[in-house]
């Protein structure tokens, strides 16, 4: 039987053809199988970096905004602040600590929220939820531990320093430069379980002394409860990066709570005006 050339040309093409439809085919469902793949992976990397994030940020550290003066030169408007949360916890808050904590109520004024948008706003509550964007610090503070539970703290004495249990100290290390440990005069008992915390920046600065109106310490002290944690470190901007030190070598020689050296009146004269 005669061969036809052309018939056997035509039989070849479409098989190649058929080849060819066959490879594509593998290929997209092989393509297809591997970006699915790659889809998943991702967004298990990403539930695990988030759930990773949420975690660090409910039980070890925590990012916070600085908003205000009260905290200078120590700390300037836009800082950002690493927060150690295990402080209280496993490690017992000190004299010259720097600490988070909540609005013990009314200390803040209210503010009007800055509003980019519902899907802005969204991804921003979102991201600072999960601990990847810093805590603006609404309804939360930032100031200095100066008196722990017990601790009677007068201002001042005839050299312009606050006493702590009879003790006078030397804030210069961390105060605002030409500002004095307190204009105002005060003389007080932190109550158990509670704080006595004043900003750096005395002069500027909304803290105990401003929110205790019985001059007794009850109201001004803040609720060991309410303190979110210890800020070690400031981590922006990058030419402020600095750990905090706690300043203990300014209390180190102030005596326990109970063992006050001299309980009597400030040793200056109180401001007339």
């Amino acid at each position: 039987m005669a061969h036809d050339p052309d018939s056997a040309h035509a039989e070849a093409e479409d098989a190649e053809r058929e080849r060819a439809r066959d490879e594509r085919a593998t290929n997209e469902r092989g393509f297809g199988a591997r970006l699915g793949a790659a889809v998943k992976e991702i967004v298990v990397v990403l539930a695990m970096a988030l759930t990773l994030s949420f975690i660090v940020k409910t039980f070890l550290v925590q990012a916070f905004f600085i908003p205000s003066e009260s905290m200078q030169d120590t700390l300037l408007v836009g800082d950002r602040v690493v927060v150690s949360k295990l402080t209280p916890g496993p490690f017992d808050i000190k004299r010259g600590d720097i600490v988070v904590f909540e609005d013990p109520g009314d200390w803040l004024s209210p503010t009007p929220e800055t509003s980019r948008g519902p899907v802005l706003d969204g991804v921003r509550d979102a991201l600072m939820f999960v601990g990847l964007l810093p805590d603006t610090s609404e309804g939360h503070l930032i100031k200095r531990v100066i008196g722990l539970p017990g601790d009677h703290v007068q201002c001042c004495d005839a050299e312009g320093r606050l006493l702590i249990n009879g003790e006078p100290v030397d804030e210069s290390p961390y105060l605002k430069p030409r500002v004095e440990a307190s204009e105002q005069e005060f003389n007080i008992t932190v109550p158990s379980g509670s704080l006595w915390v004043m900003g750096d920046n005395r002069s500027d600065s909304s803290d105990s002394r401003f929110h205790d109106p019985g001059g007794t310490g009850d109201k001004g002290s803040v609720p060991i409860d309410l303190v979110v944690g210890r800020a070690v470190v400031t981590v922006w901007p990058f030419d402020r990066m600095t750990t905090l030190s706690d300043r203990s070598e300014v209390f180190s020689e102030v005596p326990d709570a109970g063992s006050n050296r001299s309980l009597g009146p400030p040793a200056r004269e109180p401001h007339t005006s």
